[in-house]
């Protein structure tokens, strides 16, 4: 009775050893995709003054020992991110194009995430 009490207890501890190691491969995957994408964002942004494009930053909104949230969002200059992305009317008439700079990191992001959680699991 002794081996199969021993066999379960390794199995268990083998079990617990992937788990915490997928989740830490998780937790680097998020982080490095959250930095990605606010690279991309940044470098594809409208520049006028070039504030907008240096306001993006990454933080960490939740984390647990299962699990890590971060956001990328624009700091101070977040009121103009959809009028950027999307285009907007101007105040005399006509309207100015939006120029696409979230969405495609955010697709991107998507891409490498997956591609980072497979090779991290292999």
């Amino acid at each position: 009775m002794t081996s199969i009490d021993n066999m379960a207890a390794e199995i268990m501890k083998g079990l617990t050893e992937y788990a915490d190691l997928a989740n830490e491969s998780m937790k680097k995957a998020v982080k490095k995709t959250a930095t990605e994408v606010k690279k991309e964002i940044s470098a594809n942004a409208p520049k006028d003054t070039g504030a907008y494009a240096k306001s993006w930053a990454v933080k960490k909104t939740k984390e647990n020992s299962h699990s890590l949230e971060m956001t990328v969002h624009s700091k101070n200059r977040y009121q103009l991110a959809h009028l950027l992305e999307k285009g907007h009317a101007k105040r005399g008439g006509g309207r100015v194009a939006g120029k696409a700079h979230i969405s495609p990191a955010e697709e991107n992001g998507v891409q490498l995430f997956e591609k980072l959680i497979e090779e991290a699991l292999k």
